[in-house]
Protein backbone atom coordinates (compact mmCIF):
# COMPACT_ATOMS: atom_id res chain seq x y z
CA UNK A 1 0.00 0.00 0.00
CA UNK A 2 1.29 3.25 -0.84
CA UNK A 3 1.99 6.03 1.89
CA UNK A 4 0.96 9.68 0.97
CA UNK A 5 4.43 10.81 0.55
CA UNK A 6 4.59 8.46 -2.43
CA UNK A 7 1.32 9.80 -3.47
CA UNK A 8 2.55 13.08 -4.06
CA UNK A 9 5.10 11.71 -6.23
CA UNK A 10 2.60 10.53 -8.22
CA UNK A 11 1.26 13.71 -9.95
CA UNK A 12 0.34 13.55 -13.84
CA UNK A 13 2.76 15.62 -15.95
CA UNK A 14 2.42 18.99 -15.51
CA UNK A 15 0.63 18.87 -12.52
CA UNK A 16 3.14 20.52 -10.54
CA UNK A 17 3.70 23.19 -12.83
CA UNK A 18 0.05 23.91 -13.06
CA UNK A 19 -0.13 24.47 -9.07
CA UNK A 20 2.86 26.68 -9.11
CA UNK A 21 1.67 28.59 -11.78
CA UNK A 22 -2.20 28.77 -10.47
CA UNK A 23 -0.50 29.47 -7.27
CA UNK A 24 1.32 32.75 -8.72
CA UNK A 25 -1.56 33.60 -10.26
CA UNK A 26 -2.93 34.53 -7.14
CA UNK A 27 0.34 36.03 -5.75
CA UNK A 28 4.21 36.37 -6.30
CA UNK A 29 5.68 34.44 -4.02
CA UNK A 30 9.23 32.91 -2.96
CA UNK A 31 9.86 28.98 -3.02
CA UNK A 32 9.08 28.30 0.09
CA UNK A 33 5.68 30.12 0.28
CA UNK A 34 4.88 28.31 -2.91
CA UNK A 35 5.61 25.17 -1.04
CA UNK A 36 3.47 26.13 1.86
CA UNK A 37 0.81 27.49 -0.40
CA UNK A 38 0.09 24.18 -2.33
CA UNK A 39 0.58 22.25 1.32
CA UNK A 40 -2.27 24.57 2.76
CA UNK A 41 -4.80 24.46 0.05
CA UNK A 42 -4.68 20.81 -0.56
CA UNK A 43 -5.36 20.20 3.35
CA UNK A 44 -1.49 18.83 3.64
CA UNK A 45 -2.66 15.87 1.27
CA UNK A 46 -0.24 17.25 -1.10
CA UNK A 47 3.97 18.06 0.01
CA UNK A 48 5.91 19.05 -2.49
CA UNK A 49 9.58 18.34 -2.04
CA UNK A 50 12.16 21.03 -3.33
CA UNK A 51 13.80 18.17 -5.45
CA UNK A 52 10.33 18.96 -7.74
CA UNK A 53 9.94 22.29 -6.57
CA UNK A 54 13.18 23.77 -8.07
CA UNK A 55 13.21 21.96 -11.47
CA UNK A 56 10.12 22.58 -12.17
CA UNK A 57 10.56 26.34 -11.45
CA UNK A 58 13.32 26.40 -13.87
CA UNK A 59 11.74 24.82 -16.79
CA UNK A 60 8.66 27.58 -16.13
CA UNK A 61 11.15 29.95 -16.56
CA UNK A 62 13.00 28.78 -19.17
CA UNK A 63 9.72 28.29 -20.79
CA UNK A 64 9.10 32.35 -19.96
CA UNK A 65 5.93 31.23 -18.59
CA UNK A 66 7.48 33.00 -15.26
CA UNK A 67 9.91 35.54 -13.98
CA UNK A 68 11.93 35.81 -11.24
CA UNK A 69 13.45 38.71 -9.14
CA UNK A 70 15.95 38.59 -6.00
CA UNK A 71 14.94 40.56 -2.91
CA UNK A 72 15.17 40.61 0.34
CA UNK A 73 12.18 38.75 2.40
CA UNK A 74 11.27 41.28 5.06
CA UNK A 75 10.11 38.19 7.06
CA UNK A 76 13.68 37.01 7.44
CA UNK A 77 15.87 39.34 6.44
CA UNK A 78 17.26 36.92 4.07
CA UNK A 79 17.62 37.38 -0.07
CA UNK A 80 14.94 35.38 -1.63
CA UNK A 81 14.10 34.81 -5.48
CA UNK A 82 10.22 35.86 -6.01
CA UNK A 83 8.38 34.23 -8.66
CA UNK A 84 5.88 36.22 -10.98
CA UNK A 85 3.41 34.87 -13.71
CA UNK A 86 3.77 36.03 -17.04
CA UNK A 87 1.09 36.85 -19.33
CA UNK A 88 2.54 33.67 -21.65
CA UNK A 89 2.09 31.53 -18.40
CA UNK A 90 -1.48 32.94 -17.57
CA UNK A 91 -2.22 31.55 -21.01
CA UNK A 92 -0.74 28.43 -20.80
CA UNK A 93 -2.31 28.29 -17.40
CA UNK A 94 -6.04 28.67 -18.89
CA UNK A 95 -4.94 25.89 -21.53
CA UNK A 96 -3.66 23.66 -18.96
CA UNK A 97 -6.89 24.05 -16.67
CA UNK A 98 -9.50 23.86 -19.56
CA UNK A 99 -7.52 20.12 -20.71
CA UNK A 100 -7.54 18.75 -17.48
CA UNK A 101 -11.15 19.94 -16.52
CA UNK A 102 -11.97 17.83 -19.88
CA UNK A 103 -9.79 14.78 -18.84
CA UNK A 104 -10.96 14.81 -15.31
CA UNK A 105 -14.99 14.87 -16.60
CA UNK A 106 -13.63 11.66 -19.24
CA UNK A 107 -12.54 9.76 -16.14
CA UNK A 108 -15.47 10.90 -13.90
CA UNK A 109 -17.62 9.37 -17.13
CA UNK A 110 -15.55 6.56 -16.65
CA UNK A 111 -15.70 5.97 -13.17
CA UNK A 112 -19.81 6.37 -12.76
CA UNK A 113 -21.56 9.12 -11.18
CA UNK A 114 -21.58 9.71 -7.44
CA UNK A 115 -17.38 9.17 -7.19
CA UNK A 116 -16.58 13.38 -7.12
CA UNK A 117 -18.45 13.25 -3.61
CA UNK A 118 -17.53 10.12 -1.86
CA UNK A 119 -15.28 11.95 0.39
CA UNK A 120 -17.39 15.49 0.60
Amino acid sequence: MENRKDASRDLFPGALEMMILESLRRQSAHGYALVQHIQQRSNNLLQVEEGSLYPALQRLLKAKLVKAEWTISPSSNRRVRVYHITKAGLRHLERELSSFDRMLDGIQMVLGPGRRTVNS
